[in-house]
C-alpha cells in the first residue's frame, strides 16, 4: 500500500554485509529501513560463537536492546523483520506493539507467550526444509500457536535450503531460495 518501516534485526552472526545488503534491497523497494546492532559490533563466523556470545549478553538484555532500538519509531507503526534469532526478536516485539504493521521472518521463530493477542497482524516465515532450527512439528505448532493470537500467517518452506539460505557469505546460501524468498517477502510487504 506504500513505503513500510521496518525494523530489520540481524542473526546470531551479528550486523554483518548480509544483513546491510538486505536493508539496501528493502529500501531499494521505497520501504524505510532502520538495522539495530543488538551485539554492539560484535560479529562471529560460526553460528556456535553467536550461540555463546547470545547465551552470555542474556535474552533480557538483547530483548531491552531491541525495545529501545524500535521505541522511536513504533508510533508509525513498524513492520518487524529479522533473520533467525532476529526474526525470534522481530516476533517477539511484533506480537507486544498494538501498532505493528507486520511481521517478515526469514529462518526463524520463537515461542509465543501465553496471553499474546493481535488484530490479524500479517505474518510471513521463510525457512529451509528441513531447518535443524525449525523443525517440522515445531513449525506445525507454531504455525497454530500464532493463529491462535489472531495472526493472518504464511509460511514458505525451502527444500533443499541451508538454515540462512539468504546470506551470499555462508555456506548455507542458496541463489535459487534466496531470491524467490525476497520476490515474496517484497510481494508481501507491498500489501501492507
Amino acid at each position: 500500500m506504500g513505503p513500510m518501516n521496518i525494523m530489520l534485526f540481524h542473526s546470531t552472526y551479528g550486523l554483518r554485509p548480509a544483513v546491510h545488503a538486505a536493508a539496501d534491497r528493502l529500501r531499494a523497494a521505497g520501504h524505510e529501513v532502520q538495522v539495530p546492532d543488538l551485539f554492539e559490533g560484535h560479529t562471529f563466523d560460526t553460528v556456535e560463537e553467536g550461540l555463546a556470545f547470545k547465551e552470555e549478553v542474556g535474552k533480557d538484555e538483547l530483548l531491552r536492546r531491541a525495545v529501545l532500538a524500535a521505541a522511536p519509531y513504533s508510533d508509525r507503526g513498524l513492520v518487524y523483520a529479522g533473520f533467525s534469532f532476529g526474526a525470534s526478536t522481530a516476533q517477539t516485539l511484533a506480537l507486544g506493539d498494538a501498532k505493528a504493521r507486520g511481521l517478515l521472518m526469514f529462518h526463524g521463530t520463537s515461542d509465543i507467550a501465553e496471553n499474546a493477542s493481535v488484530d490479524e497482524l500479517p505474518v510471513q516465515l521463510h525457512v529451509a526444509d528441513p531447518d535443524p532450527f525449525e523443525t517440522h512439528d515445531w513449525l506445525n505448532s507454531w504455525y497454530l500457536g500464532m493463529q491462535r493470537t489472531g495472526a493472518d500467517v504464511e509460511v514458505y518452506r525451502y527444500p533443499g535450503a541451508g538454515h540462512l539460505f539468504t546470506d551470499a557469505e555462508l555456506p548455507d546460501f542458496d541463489q535459487a531460495s534466496a531470491e524467490l524468498a525476497w520476490k515474496v517477502a517484497l510481494g508481501f510487504l507491498a500489501t501492507l
